[in-house]
């Protein structure tokens, strides 16, 4: 299939922006996807996500949460984030979460590399917090519902993979017309946002990422609680980023069986 994609800027003074992808061949009128990105930002494997969804039938947008006026914010460039990527991948999965034996493997970065590094990495995962993009999140819904000529008024759903995960659930409890919700691996919304979820919303994780995984149960025992439509699949033997297959955590089975689910989901509720 042709595709068309670009860069596209939207917002209040375009100060948004996001690539898209859709069928080179689509009239207006699509269902569109909302493709929320990893800590990594828009990466070539989201840019790849995006596309596949486009090749699906969908128009698809993936906003750069790390962007303003079209350019990436102080320490959070490309290439600076691509550097602590890099790193995160050569060290101990230990190491993530452990500060101590983190810093003592930077401390074996030569310079500058070594300060990037630390500064890079220090506004990625500092205290992140998801509702900080609540804006950047309605901003992408309402320019694809009624700014952007391929989908406006049309169905719009979102799907997210780790902090993208979570920011899915979030656009769900902010975008009272969102369609569908899907999380990959991400963060449950608060007890209030959960209230707020007017959208079904379906959940993939991977049986080894007890971090997040443990705590799924109790997110669907409190939708339930809540009225709300949720449904989730644990994949044996699968990590945490089973679908990223530019990552030594991917998992092909799990991967591939989660996208026909998502799929499905998605065309039961753009119909």
């Amino acid at each position: 299939m042709t595709l068309h994609t670009e860069w596209v800027r939207y917002g209040d003074g375009n100060v948004r922006s996001g690539y898209l992808a859709k069928p080179e061949r689509a009239q207006d009128g699509q269902p569109a996807v909302i493709v929320l990105q990893e800590i990594w930002g828009v990466d070539a494997h989201i840019q790849e996500v995006t596309e596949r969804f486009a090749q699906a039938g969908y128009v698809a947008l993936a906003p750069d949460l790390y962007a303003e006026n079209g350019a990436r914010k102080a320490g959070l460039q490309t290439d600076r984030v691509d550097t602590v990527k890099r790193f995160l991948e050569s060290v101990p999965p230990g190491a993530w979460h452990d500060k101590d034996k983190r810093d003592e493997v930077m401390g074996e970065l030569p310079e500058p590399e070594q300060t990037h590094v630390r500064e890079t990495f220090g506004i990625l995962f500092g205290g992140l917090n998801l509702d900080t993009y609540t804006a950047q999140l309605t901003d992408a819904s309402n320019f694809l519902r009624h700014d952007y000529a391929a989908t406006k008024g049309q169905p719009i759903v979102s799907i997210g993979f780790c902090m993208g995960g979570g920011l899915s659930a979030r656009l769900a409890a902010n975008d009272p017309d969102l369609k569908g919700a899907v999380i990959f691996y991400g963060q449950a919304p608060s007890d209030e946002q959960i209230k707020q979820i007017v959208c079904p919303v379906r959940g993939f994780y991977g049986e080894l990422d007890t971090r997040i995984t443990g705590e799924v149960p109790g997110f669907a025992e409190k939708m339930q609680q809540a009225g709300k439509s949720f449904a989730y699949q644990i994949y044996d033997g699968a990590h945490h980023a089973f679908f990223n297959d530019s990552r030594a955590a991917y998992n092909p089975k799990a991967a591939r069986a989660a996208f026909a689910e998502v799929l499905s989901f998605f065309d039961e509720v753009t119909k």
